[in-house]
């Protein structure tokens, strides 16, 4: 069973194909979309955000595991608050409530979340439990509104349990066999930076036909 990155099950929640082309094919390119969320993880990660006093740490970049799901990942951001009915958490030596904080570049505008957001965090909460021994509370905060939205696992827990456990098992499939999923076009390849390796040739009749109809018009 090969190890999977938590980022990677967000792939292909998002794209199979994406995913196979990144994680199989090496395949990489970049769009306004993905410079944006690079540039603000990159803010998250230089540091500046970590905390501490006598009753709350923030420790940014915390590197977590499961040994049981066989994954592993970095996660923005992890609050602990002094609290007494909170976890003991021996690495601080007392109890703390834990959160955990994802940071997204932009919130969708008919939900709280993006599915494949709220699975990636799931997976860092699976992580984050297994590590400090504790139920910790997950949040993304969107940058553009400025604002968390706090994750439903309490109520749909073993629903999300369900679905990591299915694309573990898709995904470590495509990658014993070493194969990249077939295209699935949809809305999301628009705003996909890998469009143009994944349809290259459908881009190039778009595009002829594109210029024939100016051509028409022109006439």
């Amino acid at each position: 069973m090969c190890t999977v990155n938590i980022r990677s099950i967000q792939h292909f929640m998002y794209c199979p194909r994406r995913w196979g082309l990144l994680e199989i094919n090496n395949d990489w390119a970049e769009n306004i979309y993905v410079i944006k969320a690079n540039l603000m993880h990159k803010r998250v990660h230089n540091g500046d955000h970590d905390f501490s006093s006598i009753n709350k740490k923030v420790i940014s970049t915390l590197s977590v595991y499961n040994d049981q799901l066989d994954i592993y990942g970095v996660i923005d951001c992890v609050e602990f608050e002094r609290n007494k009915k909170g976890t003991y958490i021996k690495e601080l030596d007392d109890k703390y409530k834990v959160k955990i904080v994802e940071y997204k570049p932009t919130k969708p505008k008919d939900r709280d979340f993006w599915p494949s957001d709220a699975i990636q965090v799931f997976a860092q909460k699976l992580c984050v439990d297994y590590v400090f021994q504790c139920d910790s509370e997950a949040y993304i905060y969107y940058a553009d509104v400025r604002r968390r939205s706090r994750l439903p696992f309490d109520d749909y827990y073993q629903d999300y349990l369900r679905q990591i456990t299915t694309y573990l098992e898709e995904i470590r499939y495509y990658t014993s066999k070493n194969e990249v999923p077939q295209i699935r076009k949809g809305q999301k390849c628009s705003g996909c930076s890998l469009e143009y390796l994944c349809l290259p040739k459908a881009k190039s009749i778009d595009l002829k036909k594109h210029i024939l109809s100016m051509l028409e018009d022109d006439i």
